[in-house]
């Protein structure tokens, strides 16, 4: 399953690279993809765990931006 969150509180765009790059790396995600200037985040994850998959998303990217925030699309 493929959805596309917005995001807030990314500072830089090396910190939204950490932050994709965390969240390629969870198990069940397909694909991540982060664009910085858009401030958009694609992820493609199993569609049985993708609630799951995002809380553990949400909280890898909280520990490169403490006040990161994904708004669903």
């Amino acid at each position: 399953m493929k959805r596309t969150y917005r995001l807030e509180n990314i500072d830089c765009a090396n910190c939204a690279a950490k932050i994709e790059h965390a969240i390629s790396r969870l198990d069940g995600v397909t694909g991540a993809s982060i664009n910085f200037f858009a401030q958009n985040l694609v992820i493609d994850a199993d569609e049985e765990r993708f609630d799951d998959i995002m809380k553990k998303a949400l909280k890898a990217a909280r520990r490169v931006e403490p006040d990161c925030e994904f708004i669903s699309m």
